[in-house]
């Protein structure tokens, strides 16, 4: 794993929607060594409030020198990191992690639920990137449709043609849940799913993957502090409740469904 730590200058940091930020960064050594499903760990302030590091997907890589982050304002970090501007200066520590294996994929499925869609831009475009592309679909979440942003035009952008869309509120796509929307697009050939959001929306994903016998890596979202496994704050029970726990920082955050335990 190659990992280093930079100081990463802004270039910019671009309100999204309401809460939601993109943020680009020229940092040439995680720009170079990051794979979709790698995150960093970003020391938001110089002082020691907040103390500990935030984890952040790393939402796409610009070239060989910069790379994006999408965070949503949730806390006192987050806050302080959308008040930055250009030309200020971010410590980051990465890529860390293991990210998304595309090793003899056919037909992909990409399901991302609200702040879990920045890991699956980064796929998406390694993904379309291929000489020979995989039959791929897209299918985004969110909470409604404003909270989407220009995320999937991004999604479009890079020659994602099938993308479906579902709001909790009915303001775009489909009114309901995301995961509805797998049965209604995949048909019964082997798929393999890429699934990151709240642990609901993942856990249901799961559930129909085990059901039709598809293949399914799942990017887990968890409170960490280090980003090393040295804290152990970041411990989830392996699928069959024994031996010790995985630690989605170092053994993920990215792991096959079937190794997780889905309480």
């Amino acid at each position: 794993m190659n990992q280093c730590e930079e100081q990463a200058e802004i270039v910019r940091n671009e309100q999204l929607a309401p809460e939601i930020f993109r943020l680009t960064l020229t940092a040439p050594e995680i720009a170079w060594h990051a794979h979709p499903g790698q995150f960093v760990m970003a020391r938001i302030s110089p002082c020691y409030d907040p103390l500990l590091r935030r984890p952040l997907s790393i939402h796409q890589t610009i070239g060989s020198h910069q790379i994006q982050l999408l965070y949503k304002v949730v806390g006192k970090g987050t806050r302080i990191l959308a008040s930055l501007s250009p030309g200020q200066k971010l410590n980051l520590t990465g890529p860390l992690g293991h990210g998304f294996d595309l090793a003899g994929t056919q037909a992909v499925c990409l399901v991302g639920g609200g702040m879990g869609i920045a890991p699956l831009y980064f796929l998406a475009k390694e993904i379309m990137r291929a000489t020979t592309p995989p039959k791929c679909i897209v299918l985004l979440g969110a909470r409604t449709a404003v909270e989407f942003g220009p995320l999937p035009q991004d999604f479009i952008d890079i020659g994602v043609t099938k993308i479906y869309l579902a709001t909790d509120d009915g303001s775009l796509g489909h009114h309901g849940y995301i995961a509805e929307l797998l049965h209604q697009h995949l048909d019964f050939h082997p798929w393999t799913v890429y699934t990151c959001g709240p642990h609901p929306m993942m856990k249901a994903v799961v559930s129909q993957c085990r059901k039709q016998g598809w293949e399914c890596q799942v990017s887990l979202e968890t409170m960490m502090a280090c980003g090393i496994a040295a804290c152990l704050g970041c411990a989830i029970p392996r699928a069959d409740l024994s031996g010790p726990y995985l630690h989605v920082c170092k053994d993920g955050p990215v792991f096959k469904a079937e190794e997780v335990a889905w309480l």
